[in-house]
């Protein structure tokens, strides 16, 4: 680690929660002469990007800032320069700096060339910066709510809020696999979610959808994730976390509200996935260009009765595959021409085979967005996993 970058991790993690980028925008200045810094936040719903100092919001797909943003690379136009703010795959935003080193000449050995120019060295910093820039932000977000607040196009009702803080964040690289997901309204959600975390060489995922609206859903869905986590750091197998579940949900209501989850668990050395499907949302696997779905034998939702067994079902991943999980928000939301529906759903998943997961869940929600022509009237989740062992 160069000096240069050494200084700039001191600093951030010298600097108070709440005034990180501002002292980060102080040591560029004094250690690459950028006397222009701010960070760009993106914002719940994936279609904006906010500068936290201020200034207008990003919403074009083909600003420098947006692909920045989706090829989680340095972009620059002009004298300004755009880096990822990315941590572990979660990705929160861009660093936009001025003025952004010249590109180095490329080497030639006929020449002599030293084949790593200054302005390359210092690119490559820059990149490095972006990192430490995400692994301060996250640590800092405990203390302070500035960034929250900043990531924020409009007010989160209080369903909403509960919903985003029982997330892990929105998307996840790992050894072996990638994912993501995304929940709509971004701003309005309430039983819709997900949950996920890693454990050796497993990845366990959950989807889950409470009954009912508003604040009666993200009650009985936070009862749900937590009732389940409880049970995986406990070390318990997955239908015995189910049954956990179940039990917690039917001692609080009695059987007259129930959650409908679909978990999965991941061995990322071979493919092969464990399933519960609680009366779960659609499961779609995208394999070799094609859709197929995964047919599970469905199980009762958690909380309908004092005692329900779960068993455990299985299927294997290939090399390359995406799982797509979707809930009826999805498919059948409704607009001027009838439902979203099936067919839209499975050319549109083929079409994202290219992309990131993030940029799989952001684009079938923008995707549906457009076609109800305003935000959703149900709540619709998207989660997205990849599974590439070459990875690892």
């Amino acid at each position: 680690m160069s000096e240069r970058v050494t200084a700039v991790r001191r600093a951030l993690a010298e600097a108070p929660a709440r005034l990180v980028v501002e002292c980060l925008a102080d040591v560029l200045a004094k250690e690459y002469a950028i006397t222009g810094a701010d960070l760009l936040l993106v914002d719940y719903r994936l279609s904006a990007l906010l500068p936290l100092l201020g200034g207008p919001a990003v919403t074009h797909p083909g600003d420098p800032a947006w692909r920045a943003f989706d090829h989680q690379n340095e972009v620059v136009a002009g004298h300004v320069g755009y880096l990822p703010v990315t941590v572990r795959g979660e990705r929160l935003g861009v660093l936009r700096i001025s003025p952004f080193p010249e590109a180095g000449t490329e080497p030639s050995p006929e020449a002599g060339t030293e084949p790593f120019p200054e302005a390359g060295i210092e690119r490559a910093e820059l990149l490095e910066i972006g990192t430490l820039l995400a692994h301060e932000l996250q640590a800092a977000g405990a203390g302070t709510d500035r960034y929250t607040v900043a990531a924020r196009s409009q007010r989160l009702t209080l369903a909403a809020e509960l919903q985003w803080e029982l997330l892990p964040g929105r998307s996840r690289v790992g050894p072996g696999f990638s994912l993501a997901g995304q929940l709509e309204p971004a701003y309005a959600v309430r039983g819709d979610s997900f949950d996920w975390a890693e454990q050796k060489d497993r990845v366990f995922v959950t989807v889950l959808n409470g009954m009912g609206d508003g604040m009666t859903a993200s009650l009985l869905t936070s009862l749900a994730t937590q009732a389940l986590r409880n049970a995986r750091r406990a070390g318990l197998p997955l239908a015995d976390q189910a049954s956990l579940a179940d039990q917690a949900l039917f001692a609080q209501h009695r059987g007259n509200s129930h959650v409908a989850a679909l978990m999965l668990e991941l061995d990322v050395t071979t493919g092969e996935v464990l399933a519960i499907d609680a009366g779960s949302p659609r499961l779609l696997v995208l394999r070799d260009g094609e859709v197929h779905d995964q047919e599970l034998d469905a199980e009762f939702p958690f909380g309908m009765f004092e005692t329900s067994d779960y068993s455990t079902q299985s299927f294997r991943m290939q090399p390359g595959d995406r799982l797509f999980i979707v809930s009826d928000g999805v498919f059948a939301a409704p607009g001027a021409a009838g439902q979203y529906g099936e067919a839209a759903l499975r050319r549109f998943i083929r079409r994202t085979g290219p992309l990131a997961p993030l940029q799989a869940v952001r684009s079938l929600l923008g995707d549906l967005r457009a076609f109800v022509s305003s935000d959703l009237e149900d709540d619709a989740v998207a989660v997205c996993l990849d599974w590439n062992p070459s990875s690892a």
